[in-house]
């Protein structure tokens, strides 16, 4: 993805999500200089923990039609894991594009929840997992949705309408996009780690390679072992 193209992304995610009445958290508005001093000096939580905006196109070169915005507002680390106490959990707001498909995948450790905040419908795919992870093409899936179960063939589509969720297991495989239009998102979960706990089906990658036609108007997560170094 050229920079150019992220930077306009950035700018109208950020003129839709404001259309909500969400409202970002000031460190998504430093510039990369100001966001390179802040965290040598009191910030270093927002690099250690990823936090911020995540724009990808999984490395395909496609992001109108495989492709997924994110900004990460809280995080809690793998230290925390081992401990067992400090900031176990993360939030997440999200945007998926009318037919931008998040492709299929799973987590080894995290636990979601997807949550409708607005606009169109957001339409998930899943599939259960065999006990080595793999996907099961033929077996029912359990979800929890909003305060009760149910019971989903292989493959079946879930569409959750403004205000509607469901929660998703680290054995549940599943892909998402937007049907009808635009979807703001929003993902409460355990801690976060997309380094290493994001399990797709296809040979691909997690982030995008980026191509520096412009300045960044405000680092990616992916950019901060680059610029923040």
């Amino acid at each position: 993805m050229n920079r150019s193209q992220i930077n306009a992304i950035i700018r109208e995610s950020d003129a839709f999500i404001r259309s909500f009445g969400f409202i970002m958290p000031p460190f998504a508005y430093w510039s990369a200089d100001e966001m390179k001093e802040r965290v040598a000096s009191d910030s270093a939580i927002i690099a250690k923990n990823r936090l911020g905006w995540d724009i990808t196109d999984y490395g395909q070169g496609n992001f109108a039609d495989l492709g997924l915005f994110l900004f990460t507002v809280r995080n809690g680390s793998n230290a925390n894991i081992a401990k067992g106490k400090g900031v176990l959990f993360a939030e997440k707001i999200m945007i998926s594009r009318e037919k931008q498909v998040s492709p299929m995948h799973r987590h080894n450790l995290k636990t979601e929840d997807i949550i409708n905040r607005g606009g169109a419908t957001l339409v998930i795919e899943l599939f259960s997992a065999f006990a080595d992870g793999s996907i099961n093409p033929d077996g029912d899936i359990l979800v929890a949705t909003d305060g009760r179960m149910r019971n989903l063939k292989a493959g079946e589509h879930l569409a959750l309408s403004p205000g509607e969720s469901v929660t998703l297991q680290p054995n549940h495989w599943h892909a998402f996009w937007g049907e009808g239009g635009d979807v703001l998102i929003g993902e409460v979960s355990n801690v976060n780690d997309d380094l290493t706990d994001n399990i797709f089906r296809d040979p691909i990658g997690r982030f995008s390679e980026i191509s520096e036609d412009e300045h960044p108007l405000h680092l990616l997560v992916s950019d901060y072992d680059k610029w923040l170094s």
